[in-house]
């Protein structure tokens, strides 16, 4: 097995608005079609349900249906899953949650399970309304690739994804960004990829959700150079799969050493 190359699959997709049932389906038939291609499949922001504020509905604490099921998959496809959901924590105060979070996963085939909770909440969405922020940002080991997980509109800051001495290889976005926006989108990705020294992966969903918002996907891979490596078309359903080297990226590092210049600091909550 060559650790060097990780084929990463961008999963572009429509989303049921807050149907779970019909949204594992979907994923279901895409893993069947997918069996044996790919190492790490990425999904949408709030894959399962949307980008909805109804939360004390549709979040789940991790030990429940969605992310068992997702853990299922992950064994029985030998594929890594990663995305976003309305998740809440076990603990509960007069029957419901008491803290919810639009929470990332990243769930590896022998079983291992990540999270991170998107750290910065969309204001003029009301996100913060509804969502706790998260604090922490973990960096993932996974065949021998440390990556990082951020969740849309954390795009938009980049103090918290700065790649202090090249701590992670490949950065990930999943997002619910909506089509009238998308000009950041396209022009903050290769920022991300270009500043980090990194590969950078975006996924977005398209379609229009329960609360009227047009979405028309833009998912991409860009290499550390900032060089477009793979896009989805606009506005459809796809599925794409490359294979990243992490040789070429270390051989890059090596000859262009602008992260040896770069500024240090500390981050506070």
């Amino acid at each position: 097995m060559n650790t060097d190359i990780l084929r990463v699959t961008l999963l572009q997709t429509d989303i049921a608005w807050e149907d779970k049932e019909q949204n594992l389906h979907f994923l279901r038939q895409q893993l069947d079609a997918l069996r044996g291609t790919t190492d790490l499949i990425i999904l949408p922001e709030t894959f399962s349900t949307g980008f909805t504020s109804h939360v004390q509905s549709l979040a789940e604490p991790i030990t429940a249906a969605t992310i068992g099921t997702l853990q299922q998959w992950a064994t029985q496809y030998d594929v890594a899953l990663t995305g976003s959901f309305l998740a809440c924590d076990d603990v509960q105060l007069h029957g419901e949650a008491t803290h919810y979070y639009n929470r990332a996963f990243f769930l590896t085939p022998n079983g291992c399970t990540y999270y991170y909770d998107k750290r910065h909440l969309f204001r003029l969405g009301g996100e913060g309304h509804s969502f706790t922020a998260g604090s922490q940002r973990p960096v993932i080991s996974y065949r021998s690739w440390n990556i990082l997980l951020q969740v849309c509109y954390d795009l938009r800051f980049p103090v918290w994804s700065r790649n202090q001495n090249n701590e992670y290889d490949l950065l990930l976005y999943m997002a619910n960004w909506p089509a009238s926006r998308r000009r950041v989108w396209d022009i903050l990705l290769p920022a991300r990829a270009i500043e980090n020294q990194c590969y950078v992966c975006g996924v977005n969903r398209v379609g229009t959700d329960g609360n009227g918002i047009a979405y028309n996907g833009g998912s991409i891979c860009y290499s550390p150079k900032g060089e477009k490596l793979v896009s989805a078309p606009d506005n459809e359903v796809s599925s794409l799969t490359l294979s990243l080297d992490k040789s070429a990226l270390l051989h890059f590092r090596d000859k262009f050493t602008a992260w040896q210049d770069a500024d240090t600091f500390t981050l506070t909550n």
